[in-house]
């Protein structure tokens, strides 16, 4: 008995460890993503959209909150391209780990469920889950900086404002998408025509969010109706893809001035493009909760339509076959 419990004691050892192992690498990964796209404010260099925050709230949502060794490591595997590691990357990775284990730990007080069919799930991870808990890292990380010297006082709200936002960008876009790839199973007998249709609405995204985004008139709005597309067709499997598709073009225009972000300072291009970003993650990730938790509302009815059916043809055999609403006296259907 106790070499099966020491055996099982193992195995979980061994699957935590390369659980963490796993979510260091994926960290590490979206932070090299995020780092091809980057602008200065302050003198430190931020990115409009941080990935690896993302990877870090949908980790610990999935295997709990024994992985966070892995968000610390791979952030600090981030810092450590930029050069030797000090005190103060050690600090800006504390702060980049507590902020998604907040997330996680706020999440679960208000019954969060990973599958965010309910629209109060996709309330939940917005306001909690990416506007509040990024407070800490943005916080931790400016604060220092400027202790280290990195980063001027003066400076420390543009480049908080920029921090929070980039982390706040990689909660609302990435966290969304891992969760729906997690929840995601692969689809029997369905028609040719919906996986055309999803192979469209990808394509027209990324041709909108191109046009809107290097246009010179101001056609941002133009990605709504496309991510409201995907959100009532495909719920949060096809808002969530579209909803990055629009900030992986968004950005990188943004970054370089193009479109309607020509002639504009760092902190009005930014405020465009978060913006941008935001309303069409919080428009998909809503809207999808909203359509799923109609459809499984309607699921739920039907059902219990059917068990009442099945109730009344017992009591009362055939009954159940007859029409609804009944006649009335002149053989007329009554409204």
């Amino acid at each position: 008995m106790a070499a099966v419990l020491r055996n099982a004691k193992a195995r979980t050892v061994a699957v935590t460890g390369l659980s963490i192992l796993g979510v260091a690498l994926v960290y590490w990964a979206g932070g090299k993503l995020g780092l091809l796209a980057q602008i200065e404010v302050g003198g430190i260099r931020v990115t409009p959209l941080w990935p690896p925050t993302g990877v870090a709230v949908a980790a610990l949502l999935l295997f709990g909150l024994r992985v966070w060794p892995g968000i610390t490591l791979g952030a600090l595997l981030v810092i450590a391209g930029f050069g030797a590691l000090t005190p103060a990357s050690f600090g800006i990775a504390a702060g980049s780990t507590l902020a998604p284990v907040v997330a996680a730990l706020l999440l679960a007080r208000v019954d969060f469920r990973v599958e965010l069919d309910r629209l109060r799930d996709g309330v939940a991870l917005v306001f909690l889950g990416a506007l509040a808990s990024t407070v800490i890292s943005a916080t931790v990380a400016c604060l220092v900086l400027v202790a280290d010297d990195a980063l001027d006082v003066d400076q420390f709200w543009p480049a908080w404002t920029a921090w929070w936002t980039g982390d706040a960008m990689g909660v609302l876009v990435v966290a969304p998408l891992l969760l729906a790839l997690h929840a995601a199973r692969m689809p029997r007998d369905v028609p040719l025509h919906r996986w055309a249709e999803a192979l469209a609405l990808l394509v027209i995204t990324g041709g909108v969010v191109v046009v809107a985004t290097h246009s010179p008139l101001s056609l941002l709005f133009l990605v709504l109706p496309v991510v409201m597309w995907a959100a009532l067709r495909f719920q949060l499997l096809g808002a969530a893809p579209c909803a990055l598709v629009v900030s992986v073009f968004a950005v990188p225009a943004a970054i370089h001035h193009t479109g309607p972000f020509a002639g504009h300072s760092i902190l009005a291009t930014m405020v465009v493009l978060q913006a941008l970003n935001g309303v069409a993650a919080l428009t998909g990730l809503l809207l999808a909760a909203v359509t799923t938790e109609r459809d499984n509302t309607l699921r739920t009815i039907e059902q219990a339509c059917v068990a009442l059916a099945e109730v009344v043809n017992r009591l009362a055999p055939g009954e159940a076959n007859h029409s609804w609403p009944p006649p009335d006296s002149d053989g007329r259907h009554t409204d």
